[in-house]
């Protein structure tokens, strides 16, 4: 059996319609992120306790979902877990006189508290990634250094799209004295959120092809890099629109947005190999 397609080999644990897609974000490091990025939605002054809540029961029901499933315990669940615990227990212990710093910083600790997780797990050589991967990795590729490399590769990107958003988000905070900036505080932490997602579904896919070609194993093209960043354009664009229409951003810089996000756009899929291969 070929190494190809490491990330989706068992298909045993697939079916159709909406279990499909519970599968889908179970299998990936999106389910452990989702709590967080809930946290920052519904997190805002005066609701800071039930968005901690909700939070924390979304990190549960995740938690709850793998097992049922039959998954490993994943590290990025169990975390949220504790952290939104943690999180609660302080705001019901001391009280309203938290709900101001909560508010303006708690985003901050997410991003700075999630750098740290995987930077550890990466130290500690057990890079998060790695248990997403193995629910749906026969066994007998866990220890190859392909597979491991991978998950490393995976896992380095979150930590620097945790850092990324970590220092994006201090700067909102400490220098524009604003935590929630248009730019600092939504747009370029969600975009690195984003490539993150991108390159997990990508990367994998185009290295186990990669070093089926290279052992002889397969002549098919590898599988295209660019949806790693196809999305970007499209990203721009919505900035844009959204920026705009709240009055977020000057209308000048509204326009060159959109303009920017129609026209790479339209070169994604120009530039685009058919059936999202090349050669």
């Amino acid at each position: 059996m070929s190494d190809k397609g490491w990330e989706r080999d068992v298909q045993q644990k697939r079916r159709f319609g909406m279990s499909r897609i519970l599968d889908v974000f179970l299998d990936s490091p999106l389910s452990g992120i989702a709590p967080w990025i809930l946290l920052s939605v519904a997190g805002s002054p005066g609701h800071y306790e039930g968005a901690i809540a909700i939070a924390f029961g979304f990190a549960l029901l995740v938690l709850w979902a793998g097992s049922r499933r039959g998954d490993r315990l994943h590290s990025l669940t169990v975390f949220g877990v504790v952290f939104f615990a943690v999180l609660l227990v302080v705001r019901v212990v001391v009280g309203a006189g938290v709900e101001s710093w909560l508010s303006t910083w708690t985003g901050e600790m997410s991003n700075i508290a999630l750098t740290v997780f995987a930077v550890t797990t990466l130290l500690v050589r057990r890079p998060f990634t790695l248990s997403y991967a193995k629910d749906t990795t026969p066994e007998e590729f866990w220890d190859q250094p392909g597979f491991i490399r991978i998950n490393y590769v995976v896992s380095a990107v979150w930590a620097a799209a945790f850092a990324f958003s970590a220092v994006f988000g201090f700067i909102g905070i400490a220098v524009l004295h604003d935590g929630d900036n248009f730019w600092t505080g939504w747009i370029l932490q969600l975009g690195a959120t984003f490539f993150a997602v991108a390159f997990t579904d990508v990367y994998p896919d185009y290295v186990g092809a990669k070093l089926d070609r290279e052992a002889g194993l397969s002549t098919d093209p590898l599988p295209s890099l660019l949806p790693i960043v196809d999305w970007i354009p499209m990203y721009v664009l919505i900035a844009g629109v959204i920026g705009w229409a709240i009055d977020e951003i000057p209308d000048w810089l509204a326009i060159t947005l959109i303009a920017v996000g129609v026209v790479g756009s339209a070169a994604a899929r120009r530039f685009a190999p058919a059936n999202g291969k090349k050669s």
